[in-house]
């Protein structure tokens, strides 16, 4: 009988070591790269909102052209005169740019959020359902060996 009772929480540490674990490091690793994707398309969380501001605040106050200051890298800016603001480029990723219209580039912007968001949200489920069944498993194995419950 206690020959049976070792063989089944072998089995069950086995479960968890080589099934378990690995399956939650996976999950966690692969909601990293999401978080990645986001701070890649987005680098300051602020530029997005600064981006949806903007576009907000040319519609509203029906801007045609403006003048600004563009960053050619290392901190060195030159002006630029936009003729034609009805139109702008988004970074997509992966170095593509995309030409919008104002309530296009909202509209991405918004979709785009919301699949980071329920991406992130399916696995950080995943990741606790796998830690779920870990702690099943280890309290099956404490039944087994008889030992006293955690409190």
């Amino acid at each position: 009988m206690d020959g049976l009772i070792q063989e089944k929480v072998r089995r069950f540490e086995e479960f968890v070591d080589l099934r378990l674990k690995p399956d939650l490091v996976h999950a966690i690793a692969e909601r990293d790269k999401v978080f990645e994707q986001q701070e890649v398309l987005y680098p300051f969380e602020y530029d997005i909102l600064n981006l949806r501001r903007n576009i907000e605040n040319l519609e509203k106050n029906s801007v045609t052209s403006l003048q600004t200051l563009v960053n050619l890298g290392s901190e060195v800016y030159m002006q630029a005169e936009v003729p034609d603001t009805q139109r702008i480029f988004v970074d997509i990723g992966l170095g593509f740019h995309v030409e919008f219209t104002w309530s296009e580039a909202l509209k991405y912007i918004s979709v785009k959020e919301e699949s980071l968001a329920k991406q992130i949200e399916e696995y950080t489920c995943l990741i606790a359902s796998i830690k779920a069944q870990i702690k099943i498993v280890c309290e099956g194995i404490r039944e087994l060996l008889q030992l006293p419950g955690e409190r």
